[in-house]
């Protein structure tokens, strides 16, 4: 039951990025920042931590779960730290999600032709 719930939930916020991208011209760029700072927002308010405790993977593998991880990691961070934790906080709890952005995403550049959205 949980593969199923995390299956389910990961999927619709997979498809409801795939209808934006087909009924907008926002590009996957623009859905990238979208659901990330979803998943800052819906955290900061209390409303993503259910999500996560419910479909686990399923909403902790998409962008949003980057966005939740980020909040948290700043929430440690000011507990810890306090207002400098603001800063470092986020960045100690996505490090590993932050380096491979931007090792993969250096790879297809170098490997890729990237063309813009008409």
């Amino acid at each position: 039951m949980e593969y199923l719930r995390a299956f389910i939930v990961g999927g619709l916020i997979c498809v409801v990025a795939q209808i934006i991208m087909d009924t907008t011209k926002l590009t996957p760029a623009h859905i990238l920042v979208i659901y990330v700072t979803s998943g800052v927002i819906l955290t900061a308010v209390g409303i993503y931590e259910p999500l996560i405790n419910f479909a686990g993977a399923g909403a902790s593998v998409p962008l949003t779960g980057f966005g939740y991880a980020l909040c948290k990691g700043v929430f440690k961070g000011v507990d810890k730290s306090g207002l400098i934790g603001a800063f470092t906080g986020g960045l100690e709890a996505t490090a590993g999600g932050i380096a491979a952005a931007i090792i993969f995403g250096y790879i297809m550049a170098v490997v890729s032709n990237p063309k813009t959205k008409n």
